[in-house]
Formats: structure tokens, sequence, C-alpha cells
């Protein structure tokens, strides 16, 4: 009898392909229905009056409020073109003014990798397609909303970790103790965080990562990078990523190795599941899906990074102030 032993590190190797390509779409996904949530009502929508979290796909046009316009599709009667009675529709023949009193559109993101990008982010859309999304779909549908929600929470609880360690780097001492203190009560009254019961102690939930912390000293600009697997970035983040996994998580010290990529995956999985809810809304919203969420995960981690500057202890009021002004919370989950 041949009893063969399988290799120790293969069930690893396929673990970690699955939690990456589900981390990559998540990423993706999360950055789209950012946008989608402050731009869904077209009726009212002015790129030019756009704050930073009120985001939407400007790239596929500077002015694409105009294209996606029902008067694209008049065709003028030529005759009576010649004869001078008719003219071409306004919003064709007329280009958007700019006034003093108005704001100017955002400037084009930095992109030069833009052939790459293009190609990585085709990749992911595809595995989402076809493996994530109905993985996603079928966990939403065995189990339980009050246990859906649970785990959601426990998940949370734990990704906390790294962002109390982001918020001690770049000085936040004030939002690191409230982070401390929502872990600690929402793992042990909230029973390992299944309960969300800091929030209802008015502790908000927050997120922080390196990214944020490299751009807290200095490393403010960086280039839009979209990565297979892991989806849209910019070099800045993408170096953050190990570190935060690594350094700050508690996922490398869960062992065996499979068991820890299990957990994960299943995290990963947990929160693409959160984001079905808006699919349909990304896939009607977006003319060209690659724009639109460059533009919106730029423009939202711009955001952040404004925020971030009014963290301190000294500044949680400039940063409600600031919250407000920008129209939305610092909640980014």
């Amino acid at each position: 009898m041949n009893n063969k032993k399988a290799y120790p590190g293969t069930y690893s190797i396929v673990s970690i392909f699955m939690t990456a390509v589900i981390n990559g779409f998540l990423v993706q996904a999360y950055a789209a229905n950012y946008t989608i949530l402050s731009s869904n009502n077209a009726a009212q929508f002015n790129p030019n009056s756009l704050k930073a979290p009120q985001l939407a796909a400007l790239d596929i046009s500077r002015h694409s409020d105009v294209m996606s316009t029902p008067e694209l599709n008049q065709v003028p009667d030529v005759n009576k073109l010649n004869n001078g009675t008719s003219t071409a529709p306004s919003t064709v023949a007329e280009a958007p003014v700019i006034t003093d009193n108005e704001p100017p559109l955002p400037p084009l993101p930095s992109d030069p990798y833009e052939g790459f990008n293009r190609a990585m982010f085709t990749f992911n859309d595809k595995i989402d397609t076809y493996f994530l999304k109905p993985l996603a779909t079928f966990y939403n549908k065995i189990m339980p909303k009050p246990l859906n929600e649970g785990i959601h929470n426990v998940f949370f609880n734990i990704d906390t970790l790294p962002t109390i360690a982001d918020d001690l780097l770049q000085a936040h001492f004030y939002q690191a103790a409230n982070d401390i203190w929502r872990v600690g009560i929402n793992t042990t009254i909230g029973i390992g965080g299944l309960f969300d019961v800091a929030s209802r102690m008015n502790l908000p939930p927050y997120t922080n990562d390196f990214g944020l912390t490299l751009a807290t000293w200095g490393y403010t600009q960086s280039n839009y990078l979209v990565l297979p697997f892991f989806g849209p970035n910019t070099v800045r983040d993408a170096i953050g990523l190990p570190v935060d996994y690594y350094a700050f998580s508690i996922y490398p010290y869960i062992h065996p190795r499979s068991t820890r990529y299990e957990i994960y995956a299943w995290a990963v999985l947990d929160r693409r599941a959160q984001l079905l809810k808006f699919q349909n809304v990304f896939e009607e919203a977006a003319l060209d899906k690659y724009a639109f969420v460059r533009s919106a995960y730029l423009q939202r981690r711009a955001h952040q990074i404004e925020i971030n500057k009014h963290r301190s202890c000294c500044d949680q009021k400039q940063l409600s102030t600031a919250s407000t002004a920008s129209g939305s919370s610092d909640n980014y989950d």
C-alpha cells in the first residue's frame, strides 16, 4: 500500500491565494462603494461642488455630467442647421464654464502605470465575477443575520489592533485611547467582540493603517498602483500592507499556519459579503469602472489624510468640524 503524504506547504499556499483574491476585491469594492453612497443622486450631482468624500468618476471625462446627459442622443436637423433655424444641443456645443465663485475641478490623478493598472484591474474583476461574488452571496444566504453581524464585529475588533499601533506611531494619543478602550470593552463585555458595546458607550469605531502613518510622516503624494489580488493602492499604501499584517496584527501569531489563513480568509470574506448590498449600485453608476474606482480610492485616501491632521488630543474639536464640513463621519468600515 502506498501512503502518499501531501506536501505540508500545499494547503497553506492555496489558503494564501484565496485570501489574497478575496482581500483584493474587498479593497476595490470598498473604495467604489464609498463613492456610491455619496453620489448616487444624479439629479443633484454637480462636480464643481464636490467635497472630499463626495466622489464621482470624473476621470471618464473632466465633465462626465455633461457627457451623460440625454441631449447627447438628440440629432439636430441638418437642413435646419444650414438654414440657420436650428442649432445643435447647447449641452454639446457649449463647454462648461467655471466662474470665479466656483472651485476648480480636482486635478487628474497621478497614474503613470495606467496600462499595467488596467490589466490588473480587469484580472481582479474577472476573479470577483466568477469566484468571489458567488462565494459571498452563498455566505450571506447560509449565515443567520444576527450571527453574521456578530462575526463581523469580532473581525473588526481584531482589526483594531493595527489601528491602535498606527494611532501611536502618528502620535494620536487621544484616538489611541479611544481604540484601546473599544478593544477592551468589546473583548470582555462584548464577549470576544460579538457585540459592539463600545459604540453604545460613545466610543466610535475607527480604522487606521501604516499607509496613513507614512502620509503623516510626510509621504503624502504617491502614484496610483493596482496590485494583482490586492486591488487598488498607491505605492505608499502598498508598502504599508505587509507592515500592518506582520508587525501589528495577531495573524502571524496564530498557529498552525493553516488555521491562520483560514481565519484571515474568513475575515475578508465576511467584509466582502457586507458589500454585496452596494454591488448593483456600483455597476449602474460606473461608466468606466477603472476610472470610477481610481477616483474613489485616491479621493477617499486624500480625505482620510486630511482628517488625520486633526486627530491629536488638542484637535478633537477641529476634527468634529472637519468631519461635519465634509459631510461624512470618520468611520470607514
